[in-house]
């Protein structure tokens, strides 16, 4: 046990774990009801907590909300950060670690990242907070395009388009196969095959030009 973690059976670790518990009960009612639907007492009731436990540590369900896309964010970047292929995207496997790093976290957080487009409906701050993550994407991609650009790769177009196409192919596409249940194609689309074609198609168009 690190010296910042609370021993356990302590009063912090109890509120860690009531904090979690709140979490992943809000991930479940969101999945079940949606956003809009989902009522504090139905997250509590799941979790098994009371309330007054609820309020410790949120103030709104909008703040759960709030806290479970803060996870989202920080496992996507996590994920990138440390991973050994690098960030040249000209380089198949750092691109391909890019494209399964948004299809898996898309995958493993699609509760709270529905939820997100359902708010942003309704409340204006989630309709900013939705723009600012996909402003974010936009220019983390956008970087990495100039950079190639810089190198002497000649890309099909302005890095800034280029990168707004990248990232809604890879949202469009979890959209339709992950949040969708995909396309009446006759069969299913394993995480491999959807990351393969996806890695290919960006590939090509972003290196094969020479």
């Amino acid at each position: 046990m690190s010296a910042t973690e609370p021993a356990p059976g302590s009063r912090k670790a109890m509120a860690a774990q009531t904090e979690i518990a709140l979490k992943e009960a809000a991930r479940r009612v969101f999945a079940r009801s949606g956003y809009l639907n989902a009522k504090i007492t139905d997250i509590t009731a799941e979790a098994g907590r009371s309330a007054g436990s609820f309020y410790k540590h949120f103030a709104s369900k909008q703040e759960v909300l709030q806290a479970l896309l803060n996870d989202w964010l920080a496992q996507a970047g996590e994920e990138l950060s440390v991973h050994e292929a690098g960030d040249d995207l000209s380089n198949e496997p750092a691109l391909r670690a890019r494209v399964a790093a948004y299809w898996q976290t898309y995958k493993a957080h699609l509760p709270e990242i529905l939820a997100l487009g359902q708010a942003a409906i309704v409340e204006p701050g989630f309709a900013e907070r939705l723009a600012q993550i996909r402003y974010g994407q936009l220019q983390v991609m956008r970087e990495h395009l100039s950079r190639l650009s810089a190198a002497g790769i000649e890309l099909p177009g302005d890095p800034a388009v280029l990168a707004s196409a990248f990232n809604a192919l890879l949202e469009g596409f979890c959209g339709v196969w992950i949040a969708g249940g995909g396309e009446p194609i006759g069969r299913a689309l394993g995480d491999d095959e959807a990351i393969d074609t996806l890695t290919g198609l960006l590939h090509h168009g972003l290196a094969g030009r020479g």
